[in-house]
């Protein structure tokens, strides 16, 4: 059985190797859509892959109160600094969430279907399975959309 202390290990290689990209790229580079139709930005990614976390964990399975704005997540761009702070403090409060969840109890809440996660969640357990499927995903998504602004920034 796959521990807290494993779980988070993998999480944060996912959001370590996101916020790395976005640190790497900068400002400018972080903020900007490759030329490919309905990419999104590494800022935005990893902006959305932190709402993942604090709606999927901090709100269906801690249970504290959640507000999201899905679409914006897709939509935001700013300064990388922030950004990078905002992310580790997510992942110490996520940590905690993890090491006080209870796998096989239900969640505290039902996603709304525009959240558009799994088909079914009916453990705290598979909640933080959809949130690390969410991180793993769009970690390669983002070092492919990494390699494909450096080409077109060179």
């Amino acid at each position: 059985m796959l521990t807290p202390s494993d779980y988070t290990y993998f999480a944060d290689r996912a959001l370590d190797g996101m916020a790395g990209i976005v640190r790497e790229l900068g400002d400018e580079r972080a903020n900007r859509r490759p030329g490919v139709p309905g990419a999104n930005s590494p800022y935005a990614l990893l902006t959305h892959c932190l709402g993942v976390i604090e709606y999927w964990a901090g709100h269906l399975v801690a249970g504290r109160p959640a507000e999201r704005d899905r679409a914006a997540e897709f939509t935001a761009s700013g300064p990388v600094a922030p950004l990078l702070d905002r992310t580790r403090a997510i992942q110490t409060t996520f940590a905690e969430d993890v090491r006080k969840a209870d796998p096989a109890a239900p969640p505290r809440a039902v996603p709304p279907a525009e959240f558009e996660g799994p088909g079914r969640v009916h453990t705290q357990g598979a909640v933080l399975q959809h949130v690390f499927e969410e991180l793993a995903q769009h970690h390669g998504q983002m070092q492919v959309l990494r390699d494909v602004i450096l080409a077109e920034t060179a």
